[in-house]
């Protein structure tokens, strides 16, 4: 039995990636107080990334590139592990050995790992490679589709008179723009059997964001900066993205429970 009170496992499972995550989220948080409000606070962040960038979609990145900043900061670095293993490298060990040495000259060709490099490529363009280390997160509908959906919130909310811009209309965005944020967090952990329960439990927070972001929503039904056609409108894309994300959880558990490839 570890100290932690998790049993040995080659493999974390999904709640102890997750109580993994929440420690280092709950040890980021005086840095991400100071990222992400201004010297006194007065400007939600939001609106700051508005200001910084060159449209809502460029604010939304940047918000996203962010927050996986910030979730990795306690990380474990492993450069000085590195560095150790440089200063034991035998003269006899030829993967580090240059170019001039005799078995290079005569086995190694440089267009051969280009060759692989751009036989490896394509794969990140085929929507088949989407669920494996090879593929891209822009083949992944759900991210796409909560991305897309942050960026019409972000022109809605620029909108809003400031008066009228609550306490509750940014918690409302920040909810929103953590979906795709803890999305693309989850993809980067990729699928293979050792880190998908990392993947899985970073996705959850995705959900846990929507489902944040429906109960905002819905206390902000009767206030004057939202029609009903707008109100339906986004319960209706926000409602269907939960449920998808719900869905690619219960996916990737499956792969994670059966091995599923």
């Amino acid at each position: 039995m570890r100290q932690d009170g998790f049993e040995e496992s080659p493999v974390w499972n999904e709640f102890q990636w997750e109580s993994h995550l929440n420690e280092i989220e709950k040890r980021s948080e005086q840095l991400r107080r100071f990222i992400t409000s201004d010297p006194k606070g007065n400007t939600p962040r939001w609106i700051s990334l508005l200001q910084e960038s060159l449209d809502e979609l460029d604010a939304v990145e940047a918000f996203i590139e962010e927050e996986l900043l910030l979730d990795e900061a306690y990380f474990p670095d492993d450069e000085d592990d590195w560095e150790d293993d440089d200063e034991e490298i035998d003269d006899d060990d030829f993967f580090f050995e240059d170019s001039s040495m005799p078995f290079m000259a005569d086995d190694y060709d440089e267009d051969e790992d280009d060759d692989f490099d751009y036989g490896e490529e394509w794969k990140e363009l085929s929507e088949d490679f989407t669920y494996s280390d090879y593929g891209s997160i822009e083949n992944l509908n759900i991210y796409c589709e909560a991305r897309n959906f942050a960026v019409d919130i972000l022109k809605w909310a620029e909108a809003i008179p400031d008066h009228l811009q609550t306490k509750q209309v940014h918690e409302f965005i920040i909810s929103i723009l953590k979906i795709s944020a803890k999305l693309a967090g989850g993809y980067s952990f990729g699928f293979e059997q050792d880190v998908l329960g990392g993947n899985i439990a970073y996705t959850k927070k995705a959900l846990y964001s929507a489902n944040d972001a429906l109960a905002y929503l819905q206390k902000m039904k009767r206030e004057p900066f939202i029609v009903d056609s707008i109100y339906s409108r986004f319960h209706s894309r926000l409602f269907e993205i939960r449920n998808d994300i719900g869905i690619y959880v219960q996916e990737m558990r499956d792969r994670f429970e059966y091995g599923v490839e």
